[in-house]
């Protein structure tokens, strides 16, 4: 007990310095972030914790329906709502921001960055948002075509605008911005396309850029932008510049006040293969690294790097999250991060030591991590560069975007996981930089002729082995291993919240929302929103009321590659907002059925499927999914109108549908591969009509 009591003094402790300095940097003021939401992580340490608990174990049976607002969107649903002064922010896919009334859920404005559409293929993961910043009376939000944008909070107006990418580059925003010291930073997406990644602080009140961390070195041709990117450079071979490099920092960035640091979490390389990146040698820094950086300058104070040489697509852009823990007796600031490779990580946040790192799901691509080196401990099957190797995580990761919460009361982590991914990862041989498309350098369509690595060599690495496709888990970071944990027969589902209520909130991919009481996992609360939850809750008091706010909307990477556990198509997302005793009726979000099919004549000859399905991977997985099974959120072809594959060639290479976020592939695609892609959906199309 005594632990707890010093954990959660010292996490009260690192509050009220966030609120000190934030009377002069932040919108977090006078300890606001008690009672609103102001902030896509709750507090600076992104705790999503709230000290809040009229709404608690002994009552949540009786949390009702308060107001719901429909978003017009059709798409996944990311964002983490705000609260300030009885206003609900939040955003919905292609960057769009609105503003809602507290209390009934009223409209009070909404703005549209007018993203062009055809740009959407360049979003990896869907043309998601996670939320807008709030500071001085504005908005930001990062728009997908790399835009930063400040807005009037009162009026949805636009105050300010930057171009923060190369607009003629695959880069995207997806990920929210976060205020720091008087200043907006932002990351960027697009590794999977081949882009070299950064981030970006700037003037909160006007926009003017204060500095800029780029995570990998450029052609050292050009020189150095400072020696940072020096240093790093002498951990990359060959012409990695070429295709970027990638490290990528699209999501998790994290404020210390008091240490004046400014942490992010780094991305995966580009291509995937080290093979191919940087002549299969080196650490290729910052790639896939928690780096602290200088809020003043942007210089590295330190850096750990979770995956060295990453081969796996193994991000370390996942939540970051600041407390106190006693560790051998003394008292240490700490930071912690899940990211993909299936390791739990915690380290000095002031320092970067590396204090614990132990497996939380299936990890085959290590036994282990040094605590001697803070270096991985890598199996013989983790490298793949001459054969197929099965891998666990898979690139989906053993936990991706999804944040996570703690609880000082009972010193747990929710952790939403993802426990039996796996992946045939391989270098592509024919592989050539192609810009439009994806360049991991590992194929997603035919792998005729690899060898596969005989099961005779794999190791068994470590971590659970958990049957479960997913599993939330209340995560010890002292005693490293799991307090308890709910199993999930589905994808991964949504981000978690805290409450001194001693619960647990979290959305569910199959269309749940539920309240788990935080100290053993029991099930307290469960209501049926009709469509699968990936966001993360949040929490906020309003006339002496505590209320729970919710995006329900399916989408995002699970949605895109074919997975959909509700069974239902194109159902519109919505906020829910839930208060006890709320008495409005719980409608869920309805869906449309997909049509019985009927037979269109295709080329069955294999090696115009082969070629379609190698083109599919190539040009069209990414939005439409694998094996032409998407979903839901974006048509599945296989159910199209018999009509559209008469069109299917102005479709695809004459922009018959770019008003609709279909591309034009015409300066990537020949009529004939255009025609094999046809072939290859109607042969998927007639293998389900086969199953009716």
């Amino acid at each position: 007990m005594k632990t707890h009591l010093n954990i959660i003094l010292a996490s009260l402790t690192l509050c009220a310095t966030a609120s000190a300095s934030a009377q002069t940097t932040s919108e977090l003021v006078e300890a606001g972030f008690n009672n609103e939401w102001l902030t896509y992580g709750h507090d600076y340490a992104e705790t999503r914790f709230s000290t809040m608990n009229q709404i608690n174990d002994t009552n949540v049976s009786r949390l009702g329906v308060a107001w719901t607002f429909d978003t017009d969107s059709f798409r996944g649903l990311e964002a983490t709502p705000l609260m300030m002064d009885g206003v609900v922010y939040a955003t919905r896919p292609w960057s769009s921001v609105f503003a809602v009334d507290a209390r009934t859920g009223e409209l009070l404005w909404n703005y549209d960055p007018q993203v062009d559409k055809t740009i959407g293929w360049k979003a990896c993961c869907d043309v998601v948002n996670r939320g807008v910043a709030l500071y001085d009376g504005k908005v930001y939000v990062g728009a997908l075509d790399g835009r930063l944008i400040a807005l009037d909070a009162k009026t949805g107006q636009e105050i300010w605008s930057v171009v923060t990418v190369d607009q003629s580059r695959p880069y995207t925003i997806t990920g929210a911005p976060r205020v720091m010291d008087g200043k907006v930073v932002i990351g960027n997406g697009g590794s999977e396309l081949g882009v070299r990644g950064y981030v970006t602080a700037y003037d909160a009140n006007t926009g003017e850029q204060a500095w800029r961390f780029w995570v990998v070195p450029g052609n050292p041709a050009d020189g150095f932008e400072n020696p940072d990117m020096e240093f790093a450079a002498t951990t990359w071979f060959g012409n990695w510049w070429e295709v970027g490099g990638g490290g990528t920092s699209w999501d998790s960035m994290i404020y210390d006040p008091e240490a004046r640091l400014v942490y992010v979490g780094t991305g995966n390389g580009s291509p995937w293969s080290r093979e191919l990146r940087s002549n299969g040698m080196g650490d290729n820094l910052f790639l896939s690294s928690i780096v602290a950086l200088d809020v003043d300058t942007g210089r590295v104070a330190w850096y750990y790097q979770t995956t060295p040489g990453d081969d796996w697509d193994y991000t370390a852009v996942q939540p970051l999250m600041l407390t106190e823990l006693v560790i051998n007796g003394q008292e240490r600031k700490v930071i912690m991060q899940a990211p993909k490779n299936g390791f739990f990580y915690v380290l000095d946040r002031i320092t970067g030591e590396l204090l614990s790192a132990e497996p939380y799901s299936l990890v085959t691509w290590a036994t282990g991590v040094s605590k001697e080196t803070g270096r991985p401990i890598e199996t013989p099957q983790a490298r793949y560069a001459d054969f197929i190797s099965t891998i666990s995580p898979g690139p989906g990761g053993a936990h991706n975007w999804h944040p996570m919460s703690y609880s000082p009361l009972t010193g747990l982590v929710y952790l939403p996981s993802q426990q039996g991914t796996r992946f045939d990862y391989t270098v592509d041989p024919n592989y050539e930089y192609k810009p439009g498309t994806w360049n991991t350098g590992t194929p997603f369509g035919s792998t005729e002729g690899i060898t596969r690595l005989p099961q005779d060599q794999y190791a068994e690495g470590t971590g659970p082995i958990n049957p479960t496709q997913s599993a939330l888990l209340a995560w010890d970071p002292l005693a490293n291993a799991p307090r308890w944990q709910i199993d999930y027969p589905t994808g991964p589902s949504g981000g978690t919240m805290a409450t001194a209520g001693n619960l647990v909130f979290q959305g569910t991919a199959d269309g749940h929302f539920v309240a788990y009481a935080a100290d053993d996992g029991e099930k307290l609360w469960d209501v049926d929103l009709g469509i699968g939850v990936i966001a993360a809750p949040s929490t906020w008091e309003l006339d002496g009321k505590q209320y729970i706010s919710v995006l329900a909307g399916w989408g995002g990477s699970s949605a895109l590659f074919g997975t959909n556990p509700t069974g239902k198509y194109k159902v519109e997302g919505r906020l829910w907002t839930f208060v006890l005793d709320g008495d409005r009726n719980i409608q869920p979000a309805q869906g449309i059925d997909r049509p019985e099919l009927t037979a269109v004549p295709f080329d069955a000859a294999p090696a115009v499927q082969s070629h379609g399905a190698d083109l599919f991977a190539q040009r069209c997985a990414m939005c439409h999914g694998r094996n032409a099974a998407s979903g839901g959120t974006i048509n599945d072809l296989r159910y199209a109108a018999p009509a559209t594959f008469d069109i299917f060639q102005n479709i695809v290479r004459e922009g018959a549908y770019t008003g609709l976020g279909m591309p034009n592939l015409g300066a990537f695609l020949t009529e004939a591969e255009a025609d094999a892609i046809k072939q290859f959906i109607l042969s998927r199309r007639a293998a389900v009509m086969e199953q009716q």
